[in-house]
Parts: structure tokens; sequence; C-alpha cells
């Protein structure tokens, strides 16, 4: 961890690692690689009704349900087959990259809308490499550390093919009966702010 907060103090350290996720997203996929005009909002908004008309009940249920990597119960389906049947909308608390991996093929090949995944985990302070808890990092004052921090945990995270975190938690806490206080920045709303933005 200390080789990690060092290699934080410099941009180099992430600019070399922006360039490796980019080279192996790349990688994998080589259409990426290639510039697509962006789709303006008129062309999404086309994209998304069409997409919802042919879309049945259980489809739309299915993707504003959440799954976990693993079959809760003897008689539980598992995840690749709820996936096929367009049953999940959402992967939560799963690292495994080549699962991950194999759950969105399965998606995007084997499901009758080929709707990606998200993948969620609670990536807040840090991913393969760990920082000090959100309150403990607002109290240093100095969001661009808390950036660089947030910038090495956001490629990792996405390196191993999760598309969603838990973060920032933005809430102004001053009950400490709440439990989730640590995740936030604290009682002041110009530190949270400023914390959030680096964020």
């Amino acid at each position: 961890m200390h080789k990690a907060i060092q290699d934080l103090t410099g941009s180099r350290s992430v600019a070399c690692t922006a360039l490796f996720v980019l080279f192996f997203v790349m990688l994998l996929n080589p259409a990426t690689a290639v510039a697509q005009p962006a789709s303006t909002d008129a062309q999404v908004n086309e994209r998304v009704d069409a997409l919802l008309q042919q879309m049945t009940l259980e489809e739309k249920i299915g993707q504003i349900t959440q799954i976990g990597p693993d079959p809760i119960g003897p008689n539980a389906p598992k995840p690749e087959n709820l996936i096929r049947k367009a049953g999940a909308g959402s992967v939560l608390w799963t690292i495994d990259s080549a699962r991950i991996q194999k759950m969105q093929e399965i998606a995007v090949k084997e499901s009758r809308l080929k709707i990606p995944l998200l993948f969620g985990y609670d990536v807040i302070h840090g991913y393969k490499n760990v920082f000090p808890v959100p309150l403990a990092m607002a109290s240093s004052w100095d969001p661009g550390m808390v950036e660089r921090a947030q910038a090495m945990a956001a490629y990792e995270a996405s390196v191993s093919g999760i598309n969603w975190t838990f973060g920032p938690m933005v809430d102004i806490a001053r009950d400490a009966r709440w439990g989730r206080i640590v995740e936030g920045a604290g009682e002041d709303p110009y530190l949270g702010a400023a914390i959030a933005r680096a964020q």
C-alpha cells in the first residue's frame, strides 16, 4: 500500500495507468479503437423507445432486478440462466474478472435483446489498492490527493469489468448514529462539495 500511495504522488503513474487501461480495452475489443460518431439525444431516445417496444413485461422487470454471483438457496436458478432469460439487469458483489466477462458475454450474445449488464461493487476507498476511508481522506483537506486515489480505484475497477460503483456518498452527515457516516466527507457542506467534486 505504501508503494501505491507513493505512486499516486506523481502524474506519471496515473498517465501510465490510463494508457494501460486503453491498451487493455483495445486488446479485448479492437472495434473500440475506431472512432464512432456521437449519437444525438434524439437518436438515443429513438433507440431506447424501439427497445422498450420490443420488451416483454418480464424483460422490463428483469432489467431492474439485481442478482448476486451465486444462487441463494438449493433451488435457486444459476445467475447465468437468469441472464440468458433477461431476468437480471445488474450483478452485484463480484470481482472475479473471468466470471464478469463470461456473464457479460451471455448477456450480449445469448439473451434475446442483447442488453449489457451493469456490474456493481462498493469501490468507495480503493479497489485493489486500498486507501483510507472517505471520512479520513476528507479530513486531509486535499482534494487533489482524493482525486488521484479515486482515479486509481476507477482504473482498477474498470479493468476488472466493474462499471458501476457506489460512490461518492455526498450526504452531509451530522448524526453519529448513522452507520454510513464513514462513507462521506463529514458535516461541512463546503468540504463535502470539494471532496465530492474531486471524487
